[in-house]
């Protein structure tokens, strides 16, 4: 039979964290002789090597090539496809896993539309993964159409004459973002990017003891040379305008303001994050036009303009403001109504433990250029809320525990402008009532329900109950 998938694995001293992944990839739907599984190991240093020989010595589908440390996963995954003979190649982490369906799942949608590129959802243990791409399924998916540039990770399947089609190989040597350069020419390139969000193919893991390569502290100068890669890849296949400013804003948004927000920026040591965001800052003057933040949530905006301005005393302030705000979810009735749970919720934000405020009424400017100073971006952020608060949305999701894998459940809500006592000012709440059908639920475990609330600047969840 034709090999349908290849499966690509770049090892680097795993452990026993790669038991996990050698289990799925053995336990998959797809027959035997339909698929291969290419381990290439980067020189490890630990007991891996005799691990994989045993188990390619016990399965004819495994192969395993040994070579010298690269120094990251580029070249690994080339040699990797260089050996492959399948129609597809998939690529796999040597601490994550897959979904027993995953190949045969994702091969069958893949050749039914036409992909080149084939995205599975992804469940995140510990780990941050798209929640939005993974909403519905998208047999027909583009940049321009869907939130594809969200996932660079290189988890996906890729059809092997498309690769070799346009030339397409991962950067190689001791870098990073090699996966966000290959994996975003190859979605600009492509005939058809296909996303399946209906099974969860992909458990992206945490390790216990977090040693995941791209949990290391890295070089920051280094990082955001690799990044002006990626950029150039978008610059090089778009035309300057809107279409391209979008896709830029992934970068900012992701690899800049994030990092620069709340816990995330606190938890950093003090010199590192200085670090950091001098180097953020010569990306945004040398490359983002005006077109990149204005697209951002209202928060976000406020972080890129004070990065744009230099003003990194102001930018810890405002994540020390920002560390204190949290979603809070009320239940307000459970019950059985034709076989399906309705479950109803209220939902606000807080800060400082207390209710959130806004001014009512007040319809702010486009922020042009960093705020004042602390408080007329507060202030600008609250009016900004309050003024959009007609594009709030509530969501429940149900994640099973064990797995961390997740599904939208169909909801209705209501916004509510509260007041707040005298001074005109009000809490803005949301109110929902959910419908969740048991036999939606894939399989036996604890499900918790979180509600995730877009709101403003912030996107949040929390467990319901």
């Amino acid at each position: 039979m034709p090999v349908k998938v290849s499966v690509v694995v770049p090892v680097y001293n795993p452990g026993v964290y790669i038991e996990d992944c050698i289990t799925s990839l053995l336990a998959q739907s797809l027959p035997p002789d339909a698929y291969e599984v290419i381990f290439v190991d980067d020189g490890s240093t630990d007991d891996t090597p005799a691990r994989l020989d045993a188990v390619a010595a016990a399965e004819p589908r495994v192969t395993v090539v040994h070579q010298e440390n690269s120094g990251w996963s580029g070249r690994p995954r080339n040699v990797g496809i260089a050996a492959a003979r399948g129609e597809y190649v998939m690529f796999v982490d040597n601490d994550d896993y897959v979904g027993d369906e995953a190949l045969e799942r994702m091969y069958d949608y893949g050749v039914a539309n036409g992909a080149d590129v084939v995205v599975g959802k992804m469940a995140g243990k510990g780990r941050g993964v798209p929640v939005e791409l993974f909403r519905r399924n998208h047999p027909r998916a583009t940049v321009e159409n869907a939130p594809l540039i969200d996932s660079l990770t290189p988890h996906k399947m890729f059809r092997r004459a498309f690769l070799d089609d346009i030339g397409l190989r991962f950067p190689e040597g001791r870098r990073r973002l090699e996966d966000h350069v290959f994996v975003t020419e190859a979605y600009l390139r492509a005939s058809n990017v296909s996303v399946l969000s209906d099974y969860v193919c992909y458990y992206h893991v945490r390790r216990d003891d977090a040693s995941n390569a791209g949990f290391q502290r890295f070089d920051p100068g280094g990082y955001f040379k690799n990044l002006r890669e990626a950029l150039d890849v978008v610059e090089r296949y778009t035309e300057p305008g809107p279409l391209r400013d979008r896709l830029f804003r992934r970068w900012l948004r992701v690899e800049m303001v994030e990092r620069m927000r709340a816990r995330r920026m606190l938890a950093l040591p003090a010199d590192y994050r200085r670090e950091l965001f001098e180097e953020m800052h010569q990306v945004v003057v040398e490359r983002f036009g005006p077109g990149v933040a204005a697209g951002l949530q209202p928060t976000q905006q406020v972080v890129a303009a004070l990065i744009a301005a230099g003003r990194y005393d102001d930018v810890e302030a405002f994540a020390e403001w920002e560390a204190g705000i949290a979603l809070t979810a009320v239940p307000e009735g459970v019950a059985w109504e034709n076989g399906t749970l309705r479950v109803a919720f209220s939902a606000q934000y807080t800060s400082a433990a207390e209710p959130m405020t806004f001014a009512a009424g007040a319809a702010p400017a486009p922020l042009d250029g960093p705020p004042e100073d602390l408080a007329a971006a507060i202030a600008w952020v609250g009016a900004d809320t309050a003024a959009r608060f007609d594009r709030a949305t509530a969501d429940l999701l149900v994640r099973e525990r064990a797995s961390a894998a997740q599904y939208f459940q169909p909801v209705e809500f209501t916004r509510q402008e509260v007041p707040a006592g005298d001074d005109g000012r009000v809490r803005l709440v949301l109110r929902a009532s959910a419908a969740v059908d048991p036999a939606t639920l894939t399989r036996a475990g604890v499900w918790d329900a979180l509600v995730r609330v877009r709101l403003g600047g912030w996107t949040k969840e929390c467990r319901l109950g």
